[in-house]
């Protein structure tokens, strides 16, 4: 839970340090939120690889230890 609260957290700090830096620049309306996706979404990309890193292991990880369980005693039984 903590990298997906890191992960997300700095990219929306990402996206608005960018929206307030276009915002500066003179960029409004739908301009402004366009450029600020595109540049914060390819600087989370270069910024921020070593916590989308953490993020997935985690994920992988959770995924595996999921698939390794054995169904509850219950789901073996079909529905009637």
């Amino acid at each position: 839970m903590k990298p997906l609260l890191a992960y997300t957290g700095l990219r929306l700090l990402v996206f608005a340090v960018a929206l307030v830096l276009l915002w500066l620049v003179g960029a409004r309306g739908l301009l402004l939120v366009a450029l600020a996706v595109l540049i914060s979404g390819v600087a989370s990309y270069v910024l921020l690889s070593r916590q989308r890193d953490a993020l997935s292991s985690t994920m992988v990880t959770r995924w595996r230890r999921t698939e390794d369980e054995p169904p509850p005693d219950d789901a073996a039984t079909p529905p009637r």
